[in-house]
């Protein structure tokens, strides 16, 4: 009988992947096994073979490959209507996009896929073990992200750097992996960075010197070296080779590596598939002492860490600093810096973006005086201090700003979500409970069991999600309410303030945020501020 694949062209995509975790097969013998493989396939099916789509490097649950992203833009063009994998794997490890894709945007468009070792042929119709297959490789790519782990632990406690580059002062040592050597060239910089912080310099200070002198940059001295970041410096200005950031300077006033401790795990994947980096609290930090070879003494570095703590608390004539750590860029969110202008016979003082400051210019001025600051939000306190004196009732019901048939039926509403999610995870737990016992009974295999398994303890943590979620949301009411009656005591006990202190603006506001002044066509000038009291956010 005359097959099917006879009488079509078959326009088809050779899709290979290889992922970090498959290194250790030979990466140039794995993805040229996975193409003499697909070639011969597809010579001996009589497949046209349009293109190759290669993502060497690449997990199975990221499913934003460019290789394959390049694959899918080929076939909303018309240019595919057949793909073609070594295995279910290479296409991905994620079951339900890899099942999305193979079941659902596939066959929509009208094309056929073919996994050649899983014997998965669409032209036949549906594979009914798919589905069990894309499980088991979801299952292995959450296998090997556990070890990965493991193992990256193991590594942490005995000491060792892990990161693509070694920080600025330092190479990694060509004779031991993940250990660090002082590098004789660089170091330089970073005695100069500490050098000039405990003798008073601030970050914003420290980057206007290191601009000017031309110091060379981390990422300049990569390029220069390992020709990393060529896209930044090929054909750039000369001046980019010196582009310190603020950002840059603080990071390495408050890096532990400059004397000799390795930190890890700060950050971390929010999951095996969620690639998207998420900062871990300190508590959470493993930190090992004495790894490596300090640049700079023990005793440098807390000082250096003492002067940034207590730069926010004063200023050199040792007056308290009232909007200290409060008031910040609306454009840029960077912190406001204090300055005095002694030219005039009456000095002043004002703030300005700390980005914009220091020759940098990497945001606008946003200069406000400190005395229009400081009458600003005196004004604003005493008018709400008014306020709560002349009707409380009033003033909380403003606060909340949200009608009571809103609120109910807002709450409503998560009600039913909440008993459906509850009723649905009770569900759950019945039918893992009844697998478990057919399994102990030898009614199914532990093959099906820990397919099966995986699926449904997978849907019960997303429902615990959901339930905690709703239950939040639906306390949220009763905080809400809470925090306005917080806020108004606070004020309440401001005693109708006649001048402003630092205890008092830290105990009633969270931040003050400036914004740019817009300049009138007669002159004028006029300034937004916002202010964004603690436990209620911004009020007008």
């Amino acid at each position: 009988m005359k097959q099917p694949y006879n009488t079509t062209i078959y326009n088809t995509a050779l899709y290979l992947r290889l992922s970090r975790d498959d290194e250790m097969q030979g990466e140039s013998g794995s993805i040229q096994t996975q193409r003499m493989m697909l070639r011969e396939y597809a010579r001996e099916h009589g497949l046209n073979v349009v293109d190759e789509y290669i993502d060497d490097g690449w997990s199975g649950t990221n499913f934003d490959r460019p290789n394959f992203q390049r694959m899918i833009d080929d076939i909303e063009e018309g240019k595919i209507n057949c793909v073609v994998t070594k295995d279910l794997s290479r296409l991905g490890r994620n079951y339900i996009l890899t099942g999305q894709y193979t079941e659902i945007y596939f066959p929509s468009k009208g094309v056929r896929y073919i996994a050649i070792n899983d014997n998965v042929d669409t032209i036949h119709g549906e594979s009914e073990l798919a589905p069990f297959l894309n499980i088991l490789n979801e299952m292995h790519a959450r296998q090997t992200s556990k070890k990965v782990k493991a193992a990256m632990h193991t590594r942490f406690a005995n000491g060792a750097h892990y990161g693509a580059y070694a920080p600025i002062g330092y190479i990694k040592d060509p004779d031991k992996t993940g250990h660090l050597l002082v590098d004789e060239e660089t170091k330089w910089i970073i005695e100069k960075i500490f050098n000039l912080a405990i003798h008073g310099a601030g970050a914003a200070k420290i980057t206007r010197l290191l601009i000017e002198e031309r110091v060379p940059t981390p990422a300049w001295l990569n390029f220069q070296r390992n020709g990393t970041f060529a896209h930044i410096f090929e054909g750039a200005e000369e001046s980019k080779m010196y582009m310190w950031t603020i950002a840059q300077v603080k990071s390495i006033l408050k890096d532990e590596n400059y004397i000799g401790n390795s930190v890890h795990n700060r950050q971390s994947n929010i999951s095996f598939k969620n690639k998207k980096k998420v900062r871990k609290p300190q508590e959470e930090w493993f930190r090992v002492e004495n790894t490596h070879e300090a640049i700079i003494s023990k005793d440098v570095f807390l000082q250096v860490q003492e002067q940034i703590a207590s730069r926010r608390r004063s200023r050199k004539d040792g007056q308290t600093q009232i909007f200290a750590g409060l008031i910040k860029c609306a454009d840029c969110g960077w912190s406001l810096a204090y300055g005095e202008n002694r030219q005039n016979k009456t000095p002043y003082g004002y703030y300005h973006c700390s980005k914009n400051g220091q020759g940098t210019k990497q945001c606008s001025m946003h200069y406000i005086r400190y005395d229009l600051l400081y009458g600003y939000v005196l004004a604003r306190l005493q008018y709400w201090h008014e306020q709560v004196q002349q009707d409380e009732e009033r003033l909380l019901k403003q606060l909340l700003n949200t009608s009571d048939r809103e609120r109910s039926a807002i709450k409503k509403k998560h009600t039913v979500e909440l008993r459906k999610a509850v009723k649905r995870k009770a569900e759950v737990d019945g039918l893992f409970a009844k697998m478990y016992e057919d399994w102990s009974a030898g009614r199914i295999t532990e093959y099906n069991f820990n397919m099966l398994s995986e699926r449904y303890q997978s849907e019960q943590r997303e429902l615990d999600d959901k339930i905690r979620k709703l239950t939040e949301e639906m306390d949220a009411d009763v905080q809400s309410t809470q925090d306005a009656e917080k806020w108004i005591a606070l004020i309440k006990q401001c005693s109708n303030p006649t001048e402003l202190t630092a205890e008092l603006l830290n105990t009633v506001i969270e931040k003050i945020v400036v914004h740019e002044a817009v300049k009138g066509t007669d002159g004028s000038r006029k300034q937004k501020v916002d202010i964004y009291y603690r436990f209620i956010g911004k009020i007008d």
